[in-house]
């Protein structure tokens, strides 16, 4: 049902290299990887300057950035995967949705079951995805 809807909204809209992956190391750098072949992947966020290097060296057409404030800034950009240490993923994941974003977040959604069901209640509000 979420994929439907999904498809709906997005109907119209070029969303072709519209995702970032924030977070690209043990189990990010799969998703950038799966990201990158359907042609979705726009931008990689992650801390390690190096790791980011070796990202544009492997995949050329695509942005990197060390800061999540210039991907949640950026319009072309529709979705964000969290896949970062599951301690930031409550706040990242609700900065995310406040800032107009679908997000794909890793498990666990939230470290305590009350920041799950807020974020629960914030995608709901804001009229983002949240998986």
């Amino acid at each position: 049902m979420q994929l439907k809807a999904l498809i709906k909204k997005w109907q119209g809209l070029n969303v072709e290299k519209s995702i970032a992956v924030i977070g690209a190391g043990y189990w990010g750098k799969n998703l950038v990887r799966n990201f990158w072949e359907l042609g979705a992947l726009s931008t990689v966020c992650d801390a390690g300057m190096d790791r980011l290097q070796d990202f544009k060296s492997k995949y050329p057409d695509i942005k990197t950035t060390s800061s999540f404030k210039e991907v949640l800034k950026d319009e072309d950009i529709k979705g964000v995967v969290i896949a970062t240490p599951a301690v930031y993923h409550y706040q990242m994941t609700k900065e995310a949705l406040l800032s107009h974003k679908d997000v794909f977040v890793e498990k666990p959604l939230a470290l305590k079951i009350s920041e799950g069901e807020e974020l629960v209640s914030l995608a709901k509000e804001q009229k983002e995805f949240l998986w």
